[in-house]
Order: structure tokens, then C-alpha cells, then sequence
């Protein structure tokens, strides 16, 4: 699985996410229509580093979102490239026991016989998916077994599968790849707020820098004693708090 850059999608002003996948395509000519066939996603399939975290997709993930979501098949997530769409039946989302599976009925334009023809060869042989995690137990956290954060898809609403050319890898300043390194500080005693970078948080998971002190705080507190001839004297004590 590969990170793709997060777009917003501007009708609704929300933070896509996108992924890819290898896949193998079928593609089959029914009375004089193209048609394809491929999984979207995969469940379980551990993801490579996306950006400072691993991800995984539990099963079912999607269930939820493929009998209620307005869902487009693209090319290479490209809307003025449309291939197909759950809502008129030219796009068929279903779950078995792999992944996600998808079908497409091909529209009779250049741009998608010039991608039965790059299907065929093989040149097309990835797949993605755009999604948002479905609220606040869409998503949970863990370390894997070499510690690294390990981030599971448990509930998404889908967006769009595509098939593309080939993944753009996010840089790691994306908002889960943030989330992912100040998690694994937090879980190895790491104060992430006395660090102020992600380059900061990284280098210190690495044990490249020190950990910066808190800063000192001085402060007065007055004292009463008695002199010889009993007068009292005031005195200030200056006290520093590490």
C-alpha cells in the first residue's frame, strides 16, 4: 500500500486520503463494451512506510460506505476522467473475503479505450482508493512488532477508486503522518510539547539530540526573622524551580 498526497475536496471541504495498491485487471469486451475488474484495497496487507507509520485495512471496512456513499471510478483520480459511478450502475463495489472488488462498465470515449489499451499491456497496474475515516473510531493506533506505528483502518467513507498510472508518495508533514510520530514519542516517555518540529520529534525518536530542559522559573517568596534587638527584618529569597 502507498501514500498518496491528501487533496481537499472542495464541495465539501474535506481532507481526502488517498492510497494505492498493486493489483491485476481483468478486462473483458461483453457486446462491444469493455468492462473491468479489480480489488480497490486488500484486507490485512501491511503497508510499507507511508510517511513515518504502517497501515493495514481491517476487514469490512468499507461495508458501511459502498451501500450508502455516492462512489466514482476514476482515472487517475482525475474527475474530468470518469469511468463510472455506483449511483447508475456502471460501477460495482462488492467485499469477499480478499478486499474490496470492483467492476467497471467502460464509457465509449478515447480517454477509456486508451485505458483498456494500457490495461492490457499491463502498463496500468495499480489501484487506488480516496476515503476519510469515518469519525472518531475510524481509525485506531498501535506499535508493530518492530515498534513502528501501526495505524488500522476499522471504518472509512469512500470517495473514489481508481486505477493509476503510478502513486505520488506524500511528504510526512501530512496530519497523519504528524499524528503517527508524536503517538510513538508519547508511547517511548518522549515529552512531544518540548519539541517544536516534526523534525525535532523525529530526531529525538533516533536519539540524534537531547531532549531540551524545561526552563527555569525564578520566583520571590518573603521571609520574616528576628534581628538581635528584636526588630524584624524582610527578607527576599529568590528560589528557582527546575
Amino acid at each position: 500500500m502507498t501514500l498518496i498526497r491528501p487533496t481537499e475536496d472542495a464541495s465539501s471541504a474535506v481532507q481526502i486520503e488517498r492510497r494505492a495498491v498493486p493489483t491485476e485487471f481483468e478486462v473483458r469486451s461483453e457486446g462491444g463494451q469493455f468492462r473491468f475488474y479489480g480489488y480497490a484495497l486488500k484486507w490485512d496487507a501491511r503497508s510499507g512506510n507511508l510517511g513515518g507509520f504502517r497501515e493495514r485495512v481491517a476487514q469490512g471496512a468499507t461495508s458501511e460506505s459502498i451501500g450508502r456513499d455516492d462512489i466514482r471510478a476514476l482515472f487517475n483520480h482525475d474527475p474530468n476522467l470518469i469511468l463510472g459511478r455506483n449511483r447508475s450502475g456502471t460501477l460495482r463495489l462488492s467485499e469477499d473475503t480478499t478486499g474490496l472488488h470492483y467492476e467497471v462498465d467502460m464509457p465509449d470515449t478515447t480517454y477509456a479505450r486508451d485505458l483498456t489499451t494500457a490495461m492490457e499491456r499491463g502498463d496500468v497496474s495499480q489501484s487506488s482508493f480516496g476515503f476519510k475515516t469515518a469519525g472518531p473510531e475510524g481509525d485506531s493506533w498501535a506499535e508493530d512488532e518492530d515498534g513502528f506505528p501501526l495505524r488500522t483502518l476499522q471504518k472509512v467513507a469512500l470517495f473514489d477508486v481508481s486505477p493509476v498510472t503510478y502513486p505520488a508518495y506524500a511528504d510526512s508533514t501530512s496530519g497523519v503522518g504528524s499524528r503517527a510520530l508524536e503517538l510513538l514519542a508519547e508511547r517511548r516517555g518522549l515529552p512531544v510539547a518540548r519539541l517544536d518540529s516534526l523534525e525535532a520529534i523525529r530526531a529525538a525518536i533516533r536519539e540524534e539530540v537531547e531532549i531540551p530542559a524545561l526552563p527555569t522559573e525564578a520566583r520571590t517568596f518573603p521571609l520574616d526573622i528576628h534581628s538581635r534587638n528584636h526588630d524584624v527584618v524582610s527578607l527576599a529569597i529568590r528560589a528557582k524551580r527546575l
